[in-house]
């Protein structure tokens, strides 16, 4: 117990200096002393600072897939709109719960990063075939397959917006209790563009 406290100490001191400073811009030091641990102890747990990054970048999005699994199971039986709005509710809670990693992790992809893209494309593929699917149930007739595309299109972008222009978002942000409360306003707001380009295309339709 006590070793998965202090190798959680380390990354999340790694996460909060890789946001800040970047991943080649921190030194193993600097992790180290923000963590208040010895330098040896991250080679002893994770042979460097690649290996720390690999780590907490995998437990992310291991971490991340079973709270996206475990929302569709809980809603299995429910209709697909609500099956939506919970999973989203879902992914932004996460994101922002791990603020710093999240957009550590962005910005990396962002930047077209190897040793990011690598290590989450399995990760990523899992993340669009889920969302994707219940995205098109939700959806169905009442969208056309072109339109479906450039919408879901739209909706991933929503979802990583806040962590790509992180900067232009700061000031929602202030204080821990600001954070489920940006989770539950931003939810609501992409649940209600679901909700109009639905209505507006079967309003489309039936004319």
């Amino acid at each position: 117990m006590k070793n998965n406290v202090t190798k959680q100490k380390v990354v999340d001191a790694a996460s909060s200096l890789f946001f800040q400073k970047g991943f080649h811009g921190t030194s193993v030091r600097d992790i180290a002393d923000r963590a208040s641990v010895n330098v040896s102890l991250i080679s002893y747990y994770f042979k460097g600072k690649q290996g720390l990054l690999e780590y907490a970048v995998t437990n992310y999005y291991e971490a991340y897939l079973v709270e996206i699994e475990e929302s569709l199971k809980r809603t299995e039986d429910d209709p697909a709109m609500y099956r939506l709005n919970e999973l989203i509710f879902t992914i932004i809670h996460y994101k922002q719960m791990n603020h710093q990693l999240t957009c550590f992790i962005q910005r990396e992809l962002s930047l077209d990063s190897v040793f990011v893209r690598e290590m989450t494309v399995t990760y990523l593929a899992k993340e669009n075939y889920y969302l994707k699917e219940l995205f098109q149930e939700t959806v169905g007739k009442s969208v056309n397959q072109d339109e479906k595309g450039y919408l879901f299109m739209q909706l991933k972008g929503m979802l990583i917006t806040p962590y790509i222009l992180h900067s232009d978002w700061k000031d929602q942000i202030v204080g821990e209790f600001a954070h489920e409360q940006f989770v539950k306003k931003y939810t609501r707001i992409i649940q209600k563009w679901i909700q109009f380009n639905t209505n507006i295309s079967m309003e489309k339709r039936s004319k």
